[in-house]
C-alpha cells in the first residue's frame, strides 16, 4: 500500500494530493492513508500540507526513494517472526529449533532489504507508466 501511496504521489509530479484522491486510487478509507502518510513523512519520504487544495507530496524524485527505504517506512514487525509461544525445551529440537531457525530469518531479511534496495520508486513509476500507455492502446 505505501508503493501504492508514493507511485501516485510520483505520477502527479509534485502536486500535492489528498488523502481522500490516494485512498480512491487504493480503494480504501482515507483515515487508513493518513496513518500510512504519517509514517511516510516520519520516515521522510512524503511533505504534507494540511488545508485546502493540499495534501502531501513526495519530499525527492522517485529515482531516489528505494523500496527498501519504504519497507522500513512502514514495516514494524519484522516479516519473519517466532512463534510466541516457546518450544519444549526437554526436547532437543525444540530446545535448538529457535536459534537455527533465527540465523535463517535474519540472512532472509537481509536478503530482502537487499534486493529491495535495487529498485527504486521511480523504477516501478515507469513500469506504471508503459502499463498505462499499453492500456491506451488497447
Amino acid at each position: 500500500m505505501a508503493v501504492h501511496v508514493l507511485a501516485v504521489l510520483g505520477y502527479k509530479q509534485g502536486d500535492h494530493v489528498t488523502s481522500s484522491l490516494l485512498a480512491s486510487s487504493i480503494n480504501t478509507n482515507p483515515v487508513v492513508v493518513r496513518r500510512l502518510l504519517l509514517a511516510l513523512q516520519k520516515a521522510k519520504l512524503v511533505e504534507t500540507r494540511k488545508g485546502i487544495g493540499l495534501g502531501s507530496r513526495l519530499s525527492r524524485s522517485p529515482g531516489r526513494i528505494t523500496l527498501a527505504e519504504i519497507f522500513r517506512a512502514v514495516e514494524e514487525e519484522d516479516p519473519f517472526v517466532m512463534p510466541r509461544k516457546k518450544p519444549n525445551r526437554a526436547c532437543p529440537v525444540g530446545n535448538c529449533i529457535q536459534v537455527a531457525i533465527a540465523q535463517v530469518f535474519t540472512s532472509a531479511r537481509k536478503a530482502l532489504e537487499k534486493d529491495l534496495e535495487k529498485t527504486t520508486l521511480g523504477d516501478v513509476l515507469g513500469t506504471v507508466n508503459s502499463c498505462c500507455d499499453e492500456a491506451e492502446v488497447k
